[in-house]
């Protein structure tokens, strides 16, 4: 964890970015996700993601390692072929999904959802439920072109009109339709006090 808390900025060197690996995704939403790895590197940032070569995932690690930023890949075994793992950037190979998404917490200082599957709703729901259970406090920004997440939005606002999740749940993460608002949100959500800090023990986030 590289935010320091308690000092007068909390600086973000690492930025996980969960999205789709489909190539047959809205060709604007793969030039959207190339672009934003270019701005991960010419701010300085290093790209955490999923190691895959193909969909949105390819085009941001491409984005960002074309431009000359650092990028770490991070896939399970059994997706090497299926998600084309992206030789080009450091690249870790684990077991399976579940130590995949530990590495990735590990690894970065803040997260990004950009549009995405089944997949990358699974992997942002449970870390909004760490978030919940108090286990970490990492800024999450959602990228949000054509209002993509907003039906699920509407779901987490769904279960707070019920009654099933605290009204206070809405700080858990921001939203923008603007590539270029993506980094300053993250810098001001680690910067808000309490924010930033990880679990002590990450066994209590599997």
């Amino acid at each position: 964890m590289t935010a320091s808390i308690g000092s007068e900025t909390a600086r973000i060197r690492s930025v996980c970015v969960f999205c789709g690996s489909s190539d047959d995704a809205d060709p604007a939403f793969l030039a959207s996700a190339r672009q934003f790895g270019e701005l991960l590197a010419s701010h300085g940032l290093k790209l955490v993601y999923g190691g895959g070569g193909v969909g949105l995932m390819g085009a941001c690690a491409r984005g960002a390692n074309e431009a000359g930023g650092a990028v770490l890949g991070i896939i399970p075994a059994f997706l090497t072929s299926r998600e084309r793992r992206f030789d080009e950037v450091e690249t870790i190979v684990v077991q399976n999904m579940h130590e995949r998404k530990i590495q990735m917490f590990n690894a970065a200082d803040a997260f990004v959802v950009l549009p995405g599957g089944v997949g990358t709703l699974e992997e942002v729901v449970e870390l909004l439920s760490w978030q919940r259970l108090d286990l970490h406090r990492k800024p999450v920004v959602f990228y949000n072109p054509r209002d993509f997440w907003q039906p699920l939005f509407t779901l987490f606002y769904h279960t707070i009109t019920e009654r099933l999740t605290p009204a206070s749940f809405t700080q858990a993460w921001r939203a923008t339709d603007v590539l270029g608002d993506i980094i300053p949100l993250l810098e001001r959500m680690a910067n808000v006090p309490g924010s930033g800090e990880a679990a002590d023990d990450t066994d209590r986030l599997t």
